[in-house]
């Protein structure tokens, strides 16, 4: 299933939540939150793991929220931000079960004694992620453990390519604007914001885009924008469009700001007598 692909469905938030729970509890019946929310055995009773003993409150401590536990009685009831959160939150703390022992007595279960959180955290993203990039506009649980847009069929790369280490200046405000776009909190005027960030950055590398570009493909970058009510303000500006358009040119400036920085790199690194120059 591909988010973006007319034939599958939009899943609705009882659905995404429903598929949540079922993630979180086949994961935890094999051991996966052991290592966080311990277990119970029926000689020890109950064994705490690295969020203590009233891992309600633990909750309630990182997520100022007290109506997320027992995740398997209160999941189906989370608003779209608790299960997020929920999500972010599990992804800290969920490590795959390496070595154990099979307690046998009244068939009490694994008892694991040693975890990899990389390997867990891995296979908990790509579960998620199965479904959450189905739900609403499209979301992923990166790497990081943050759920961000996923963003659009094809362009997914784009989000998490490098720019050239020549271009050090302008890489943060590049991230940051990536950022500001595919958070979950973003508003339509961040998302506005995030594109005009783009923009400025092409603003910044003007000088060297005349270097690589001609004069009309230069003026063409920075029209689209200007005419769409994204920098300046004025009355014959678009400002009255559908989001769309805002996607559309947020993944345009970004791919311009890839190839711009790469063509001015490539004129940087050809030697001074190809470029016109010399001694």
């Amino acid at each position: 299933m591909r988010s973006g692909d007319p034939k599958v469905a939009q899943l609705t938030l009882e659905q995404t939540r429903r598929l949540f729970l079922s993630v979180f509890t086949s994961l935890e019946e094999q051991g996966y939150f052991q290592e966080s929310m311990g277990f119970s055995c029926v000689d020890a009773g109950e064994v705490p793991g690295s969020m203590g003993q009233d891992i309600g409150a633990y909750l309630l401590r990182k997520l100022r929220k007290d109506h997320l536990w027992p995740i398997r009685d209160q999941a189906l009831a989370y608003s779209r931000e608790d299960l997020f959160d929920v999500v972010e939150l599990l992804h800290d703390h969920v490590s795959a079960p390496k070595d154990g022992d099979y307690h046998s007595f009244s068939d009490c279960g694994w008892h694991y004694k040693r975890f990899n959180s990389l390997e867990g955290r891995k296979r908990y993203r790509v579960e998620i992620n199965e479904f959450l990039r189905d739900f609403e506009d499209g979301y992923e649980l990166d790497a990081k453990g943050e759920v961000v847009l996923s963003g659009r069929e094809g362009l997914h790369d784009l989000l998490e390519r490098p720019l050239p280490a020549s271009v050090d200046p302008v890489d943060a405000r590049v991230k940051a604007a990536v950022r500001k776009y595919r958070s979950r909190q973003s508003t339509p005027n961040d998302r506005r914001d995030a594109v005009r960030d783009l923009a400025d950055v092409l603003e910044f590398l003007r000088p060297q885009l005349q270097t690589v570009l001609s004069r009309k493909d230069e003026s063409d970058l920075f029209n689209i924008v200007n005419n769409f009510g994204i920098r300046h303000h004025n009355k014959l500006q678009k400002s009255d469009y559908d989001p769309v358009w805002l996607s559309w040119l947020f993944y345009y400036y970004l791919a311009a700001v890839h190839a711009v920085t790469r063509l001015v790199g490539s004129r940087a690194s050809e030697p001074s007598e190809t470029r016109g120059g010399g001694p």
